[in-house]
């Protein structure tokens, strides 16, 4: 299997370059093929080069592309039209892996996806997870919410199976453990869900988790952990050791920090306005340039866009198999897949550590 973080540094452009005269080809450039020089390139049509492009999840049997379409704004800040351009570009990418969650927007975020799904019969070529625990409906880890809120969530996405799903303990820290897994031990045997993940859940808690699979319930294999370059901790402590210890997938959420490490957001006075505003804003001090100018540096050495250098970075981290990325428009989903296409030297890599400290 080949694993493109050990490829080239020039990978993601590469990647880039290859796909822009292949099948994700711009619409503007279909409407004049006829008119091109003969001499012109001869498009690849088939399969988006990201698709031989393919990680382990873990020991759950699922194999990802090594960034994970988050859909947090789909149905918020991102109507169905540009939800489904975004998802379109990923999967010509060669991407895979779909991540929403019941709380998402009220659920509109699974309603765009499964509208998205079953227009484009993507279904079987789609990883498809879901974090669930903070719907309205149905909030918390207690086993009638659990079945609820799965059934909930299948019924939005249109879909009888959910491939890996996210515990999410935030909301609810109290639920006996061993109820709740009890509850996904049945979802297992009726088959509306096949592997599980945990959002939220201490170092110990998932010892305790680990505990329980020893006895025989299913065993959590996925853990979702904010964590980037700008947000080291808690992640970078005990619950690291925890996921080496146990082999877990690590899926970090917030990979580019609501934008910041993009590069995109650099003053106070042309951030956006809100919650969103807020975030970035506190980001913009003497630690948050610091970064953004070693990100320019290593994107300048490399000639690749600042959001791939930040998700290089994390790939590069022990334990990390896949980040979850939320895309605004397509062409900033041009802009992440080049991640996955970049080798950071040691000297990139301490470099960008260094500068969060």
């Amino acid at each position: 299997m080949t694993q493109d973080r050990n490829a080239p540094v020039d990978a993601g452009v590469r990647v880039m370059r290859l796909f822009s005269v292949g099948a994700g080809a711009s619409d503007e450039r279909a409407q004049h093929a006829g008119a091109e020089h003969p001499s012109a390139p001869i498009p690849i049509v088939g399969p988006g080069v990201g698709e031989s492009i393919r990680v382990p999840l873990g020991e759950t049997g699922f194999e990802t592309f090594p960034l994970m379409l988050g859909a947090a704004e789909f149905g918020w800040n991102v109507d169905l039209e540009t939800s489904h351009g975004i998802l379109d570009r990923y999967i010509e990418f060669g991407g895979n892996a779909i991540h929403t969650a019941d709380g998402f927007s009220g659920g509109r975020s699974e309603h765009i996806i499964g509208q998205w799904l079953r227009s484009r019969g993507q279904r079987e070529r789609t990883l498809l997870s879901v974090r669930i625990g903070a719907h309205a409906d149905n909030p918390g880890l207690g086993s009638v919410n659990l079945v609820r809120a799965v059934e909930g969530s299948l019924t939005r996405l249109g879909v009888e199976r959910i491939d890996v799903l996210y515990l999410d303990a935030t909301l609810d820290a109290t639920t006996n453990l061993e109820d709740t897994l009890a509850t996904v031990e049945w979802l297992v045997e009726a088959g509306k869900i096949t592997t599980v993940g945990a959002f939220g859940f201490t170092p110990e808690r998932l010892v305790e988790a680990r505990i329980l699979a020893s006895a025989g319930y299913p065993r959590i294999e996925v853990i979702d952990a904010p964590y980037n370059l700008i947000r080291r901790q808690p992640f970078e402590g005990d619950l690291r050791l925890v996921a080496g210890a146990q082999s877990l997938a690590v899926t970090p959420s917030h990979a580019l920090e609501h934008g910041f490490l993009s590069g995109r957001h650099r003053s106070k006075a042309l951030a956006a306005q809100g919650v969103r505003g807020e975030q970035l804003r506190s980001h913009l001090n003497r630690r948050g340039i610091k970064i953004l100018r070693a990100l320019d540096q290593v994107a300048t050495e490399l000639s690749v866009p600042v959001a791939a250098v930040s998700i290089a970075w994390l790939l590069a981290q022990r334990t990390i198999a896949a980040p979850i990325v939320n895309a605004f428009a397509t062409d900033h989903v041009d802009e992440l897949m080049q991640g996955a296409g970049v080798t950071l030297s040691r000297m990139q890599l301490a470099d960008l550590t260094r500068a969060g400290i």
